[in-house]
């Protein structure tokens, strides 16, 4: 399927009440780049499939220290990443797929 066919797929179904998931925009690829790091990203892999998690459970599990730790949590928090819940931190989505165009 091309990718005009698949945002046709989508927008139709969009338009008939399915849920196509979440979604969450940057306004720049440096932006989008800044904020998934390769160190969040390596993050987001070690919180991918867990419970909630308190922010030295996080740090024990990336083997990272605490202050790094919670720099890089509050960044994807606020980014719409991950979520805060009553137990903890937690990454919600089973998968993330990045599209994005570069133009000249």
């Amino acid at each position: 399927m091309s990718h005009v066919d698949d945002a046709k797929a989508r927008m139709s179904a969009a338009l008939h009440g399915e849920n196509l998931g979440d979604f969450i925009s940057f306004a720049s690829v440096e932006l989008l780049w800044k904020v998934l790091s390769p160190r969040r990203w390596e993050l987001l892999r070690a919180l991918a499939g867990q419970e909630a998690m308190s922010l030295r459970a996080i740090s024990r599990l990336v083997r990272k220290d605490l202050k790094t730790v919670h720099g890089d949590v509050h960044a994807l928090l606020n980014a719409g990443i991950l979520e805060r819940r009553e137990e903890g931190v937690v990454f919600p989505y089973d998968v993330v797929h990045l599209d994005f165009t570069v133009s000249s």
